[in-house]
């Protein structure tokens, strides 16, 4: 028999703080030599208002320092592929996904950076296995998480909600049941490659489900694919941040972006 989890918040608070450890593992490899323990000359911290969590009813506050993408009112920071106006529906502090019109793709290019989605499923659900509210979230436009009804409808494990898709299922099935909203917490490190264009680090990536940690600092292969494991391919270190039509009506709200320093120095 199956077990549904519920996450908890003592649980939440565990994954945020799982969460940051993977992020630093990225950004610092190595204790700053240049200060001694406690050395209280050190740069403090810059200051950040944290923002506010979201409920049910009310999506929540960005951080200060956050790139906010969709803050319910407009979709001017997003454009379909060919660079028109965005066409999905929108809605009372929404946006759904509108069969047939394509991906999404953030104005904005982005690299190494800390990203939030919130998200719900078509409630009554509809369909079945992938066929159940299937989009994604893409880092890069390459690099899906995969949004799916995982809510007790079994599907692969590597292609159900919150896996890297394809290469990674989720620890654990973190899902609410449709028509509630979740969210996703997503820590992205980019590939690097050198001069001739080979790849000296590969993608990692972090993920909060919910705020259960469900992909933890995984390396990709490359990027994501059905069926296939394409290779890396050299490019711009920053790219946009795309949204699936898979022909389901997703719908999403609170999006925003924190840019992360390069963990290479660059």
């Amino acid at each position: 028999m199956s077990h549904v989890l519920r996450p908890s918040a003592s649980i939440g608070l565990l994954g945020l703080a799982l969460l940051a450890r993977a992020s630093a593992s990225q950004a610092q490899t190595h204790v700053d030599a240049n200060y001694p323990i406690h050395d209280r000359s050190r740069p403090q911290p810059a200051v950040v208002d944290p923002g506010t969590a979201s409920s049910q009813e009310t999506p929540g506050r960005a951080p200060a320092d956050a790139v906010v993408l969709f803050d319910g009112h407009d979709l001017s920071r997003w454009r379909q592929q060919d660079g028109s106006p965005a066409r999905w529906k929108l809605g009372h502090d929404y946006f759904e996904v509108v069969p047939g019109t394509g991906y999404l793709y953030s104005r904005d290019a982005f690299g190494d950076c800390q990203l939030h989605v919130e998200f719900t499923e078509p409630d009554p659900a509809r369909g079945e296995d992938q066929d159940r509210g299937n989009s994604g979230v893409f880092l890069q436009g390459l690099y899906e998480v995969q949004v799916l009804d995982s809510y007790r409808s079994p599907t692969y494990p590597d292609g159900q909600a919150a896996a890297v898709y394809g290469q990674f299922p989720p620890l654990v099935n973190a899902s609410r049941a449709p028509g509630r909203w979740q969210s996703y917490d997503i820590i992205f490190h980019g590939p690097r490659f050198d001069a001739a264009g080979h790849l000296t680090r590969a993608a990692r990536m972090s993920v909060l489900h919910n705020g259960v940690l469900v992909q933890d600092d995984v390396e990709l292969t490359g990027p994501t694919g059905h069926h296939q494991r394409p290779p890396y391919a050299a490019g711009s270190g920053k790219l946009p941040l795309a949204l699936q039509d898979h022909g389901n009506p997703v719908r999403y709200r609170n999006i925003w972006v924190r840019e992360l320093p390069d963990s290479d120095g660059r």
